[in-house]
């Protein structure tokens, strides 16, 4: 089952296909100018019953080297399997187009993208035939990125680098430049970025991190995530609002039945927020003939 994080480590060069000639300056290729890039179909499946599908296939243009294919594969964790399809997407992508083509694998994990760098060799061990060699970008050379002036510099690149640091111990601080440099930005522009860092973070403890930044730093956005969390924080207030109903339901009758509150009760009472423990409490308020009698066979000492 494809992740959320696998979804991001490539999603983000289909939103923004020009980030790859940031990149690659991070990654030490030299290349020249590029002009442009457009996402081609995934689809690598022959006539005959085999699909293989690669996770992102760009067309780039340069100013004066010609085009060349660019795939994009989001890597999660080592797959042998790998060894094989990666040359395979090569060769036949080079055979469909008749264009250079360039692997480049993005990775959350140090051991995954040493592994993911290997060299690739199909033929003999004295004369390879084919070598497929990855270009890797992951937490082993991307920058960390904690300036907001750098981040709003390149905001794609910025989020790629927070997605392959998910893990890093100073994944607040990143998350955190993120989010003030992301605030100032228009929301058409931002919202990818709101969503591919929540997508790259995945099930992380830094997810909910994120999650309050947007909460606090981004709250204006209407993007799915600030909606989720907005909808979240009504439920949570709904459920507040009839637990403190309830014990104000609960005071009243005790009240009304002339049975003396003391302030420990009165204080339990209040500060639950357990709509169906004071839905009991309710019911005992009822016919109790002292105000510690509503919690049953528990007691103020208890608690």
């Amino acid at each position: 089952m494809v992740s959320a994080p696998h979804e991001a480590m490539h999603r983000i060069f289909q939103e923004c296909p020009g980030l790859f000639s940031r990149l690659s300056d991070v990654l030490g290729l030299e290349l020249p100018p590029l002009t442009s890039a457009e996402p081609l179909t995934v689809d690598l499946t022959e006539t005959e019953p085999l699909e293989r599908r690669v996770d992102t296939l760009l067309r780039i243009e340069t100013r004066n080297d010609g085009p060349f294919l660019l795939i994009v594969e989001a890597q999660g964790k080592k797959d042998p399997g790998k060894t094989a399809s990666w040359p395979y997407y090569v060769t036949y992508l080079n055979n469909k187009y008749r264009l250079p083509v360039l692997l480049l694998v993005i990775c959350q994990y140090h051991a995954t993208a040493a592994w993911a760098a290997r060299p690739l060799t199909i033929g003999l061990p004295q004369w390879p035939t084919v070598t497929t060699r990855p270009l890797v970008a992951g937490p082993h050379n991307m920058p960390v990125i904690t300036n907001v002036a750098e981040a709003r510099k390149d905001l794609a690149l910025a989020t790629l680098s927070a997605i392959t640091h998910a893990d890093n111990p100073d994944v607040d601080a990143i998350l955190k430049t993120m989010s003030v440099a992301l605030r100032d930005t228009p929301e058409s522009i931002a919202e990818p970025f709101v969503e591919l860092i929540a997508q790259g973070l995945g099930n992380r403890p830094a997810a909910q991190q994120w999650r309050n930044l947007v909460a606090v730093d981004l709250s204006f956005y209407t993007s799915p995530l600030s909606e989720e969390i907005r909808d979240e924080g009504r439920a949570q207030g709904r459920e507040q609002g009839r637990a403190q109903g309830r014990a104000e339901s609960v005071l009243l009758i005790l009240g009304a039945r002339g049975i003396d509150v003391s302030d420990a009760t009165r204080d339990k009472v209040t500060a639950c927020d357990d709509p169906e423990l004071l839905r009991r409490w309710l019911v005992r308020a009822a016919f109790v003939t002292g105000s510690e009698e509503i919690f049953g066979e528990e007691t103020i000492a208890d608690r």
